[in-house]
C-alpha cells in the first residue's frame, strides 16, 4: 500500500515554510511516501481526502484557519491520519484555533533571548524509538517557551532560563522540546526545534523528524 503525505506550506515567511517543505518533501520521499505539496489551506478543505492520506504535515506559522478546514483536519487524525511537524509550522500555526491546540499538544509563547541562544535538548527518554540512541545536543537558535498539554509523551526537553526575561523569577524549568501524544486514533508528533532551515540539517534533528514521521504512521 502505498503511503500519502499531505505537506501544506504558507503563513509567515521567515519560517521558511518553502524551505522546511522541499526538506521534508525529500526526506518522505526517501522512504517511500507519495508527497504532495499544496501552498493553500483549502487542501483541508475535502475531509474525504484527507481521511486518505497516511500523514499530514502542516508548515504554516500564524495565520488563520476556518472551522472546516480544522473540523476536517482533526477529522482526518482522529480517524488514523498521522500528524507531524516542527517550530512554529505546527505548534504556532493557528492561535486562535483552540482545537487545534488540543490536537498537537502545545502552544508557543514566547522565545526569550530572540534567535541567539546557546542551549542544549535533553532526550528524556532514551527508550523510545523516535529518541532511542541519539544524545543529548547544542542548539544555537529560538528556544521556545511553550504551553504544553500535560497528557503529551515527553521524549526531549530543554532548561530554562537561559535568556533574560519575566520567566526567570520563576526558577529553573525543563521545557519539552519534542513528544508525541495520541488524538483518537491519530498519532502526533512534534518537535520545537526549526526557527531556520539549517536547524533542520542538524543530524540530531533531522534524524527525530524522520523518526517522527515514521512514527505517525505507524512504521517506526
Amino acid at each position: 500500500m502505498i503511503r500519502k503525505a499531505l505537506i501544506v506550506r504558507g503563513g509567515w515567511d521567515g519560517h521558511h515554510p518553502r524551505a522546511f517543505a522541499e526538506f521534508f518533501r525529500a526526506m518522505l520521499e526517501a522512504e517511500a511516501f507519495s508527497v504532495s505539496v499544496s501552498d493553500s489551506l483549502d487542501s483541508f478543505a475535502d475531509g474525504e481526502a484527507l481521511a486518505k492520506l497516511s500523514l499530514i504535515v502542516p508548515i504554516w506559522t500564524m495565520g488563520e484557519i476556518s472551522e472546516l478546514q480544522q473540523k476536517n483536519v482533526c477529522a482526518a487524525v482522529r480517524g488514523g491520519v498521522g500528524l507531524a511537524g516542527c517550530h512554529g509550522g505546527m505548534c504556532d500555526a493557528f492561535r486562535g484555533a483552540t482545537e487545534w491546540q488540543f490536537m498537537t499538544g502545545g502552544q508557543w509563547v514566547a522565545h526569550p533571548g530572540d534567535n541567539s541562544v546557546d542551549y542544549t535538548v535533553r532526550i528524556t527518554d532514551t527508550r523510545h524509538p523516535i529518541t532511542s540512541g541519539i544524545s543529548d545536543f547544542p542548539v544555537h537558535s529560538e528556544q521556545y517557551y511553550m504551553h504544553v498539554d500535560p497528557a503529551v509523551k515527553v521524549l526531549a526537553t530543554t532548561r530554562f532560563p537561559t535568556a533574560d526575561g519575566p520567566h526567570v523569577g520563576n526558577g529553573p524549568v525543563e521545557m519539552p522540546v519534542v513528544w508525541t501524544k495520541l488524538y483518537g486514533k491519530g498519532r502526533v508528533f512534534y518537535c520545537s526545534l526549526g526557527h531556520q532551515i539549517e536547524i533542520a540539517h542538524l543530524p540530531a534533528m533531522r534524524e527525530l523528524m524522520r523518526r517522527g514521521f515514521l512514527w505517525s504512521t505507524g512504521n517506526l
